[in-house]
């Protein structure tokens, strides 16, 4: 069995508690957008990361980084980080924020669309891919990841779920080349 397996196993039913917790406070979007928060903090700062997953780190003072750290954010939203920590369950935060976040998006009815980009996109494009990959799904409304991969060369390679949309220059090459091949 894989860490990210056992991971999400560990996280799913800790981000349903919060999830749970969110819908009876309505409080599901201020927590989504700690999640989001949380999710980009790791990311970008790999010294928070680092330490909220050290198993040897004081667990006081973990607690004590957090409150400062999440200072703004609600305080159901905060005793269930120090709840994280005192069960020993701080090192899965990213997934369990990943898997909130999934959680508020299947209750918004909004799809997440993983966008594979030559290079930036601008607003209008991001409104055409949204409003295209919303005909295509019927979801209500669209969140975009987007990341820049310049091996692209250009175009766009769109995954939503598990439906992949290659629309890049590098697959129309690869699809030409492949034709080719069978015609030989």
């Amino acid at each position: 069995m894989s860490g990210t397996l056992i991971s999400s196993e560990i996280a799913e039913p800790y981000a349903q508690a919060l999830m749970s917790l969110a819908q009876q406070n309505g409080l599901t979007q201020e927590f989504g957008n700690a999640c989001r928060d949380i999710q980009n903090l790791m990311e970008e700062s790999p010294e928070f990361s680092n330490f909220i997953a050290n198993p040897v780190a004081n667990p006081e003072a973990k607690k004590a980084v957090l409150r400062q750290v999440f200072s703004d954010a609600n305080a159901y939203f905060v005793n269930f980080l120090m709840l994280l920590v005192d069960k020993r369950r701080i090192v899965f935060l990213k997934e369990i924020a990943i898997q909130f976040s999934s959680l508020l998006r299947k209750l918004n009815q909004i799809v997440l669309a993983e966008v594979s980009s030559a290079k930036e996109l601008n607003e209008g494009q991001q409104q055409a891919l949204v409003d295209r990959i919303k005909s295509i799904t019927e979801a209500q409304d669209v969140e975009l990841k987007i990341n820049i991969d310049p091996e692209l060369i250009g175009g766009v390679i769109i995954k939503v779920g598990s439906k992949v949309i290659d629309a890049s220059v590098r697959g129309q090459i690869r699809r030409i080349g492949m034709s080719l091949g069978n015609i030989a």
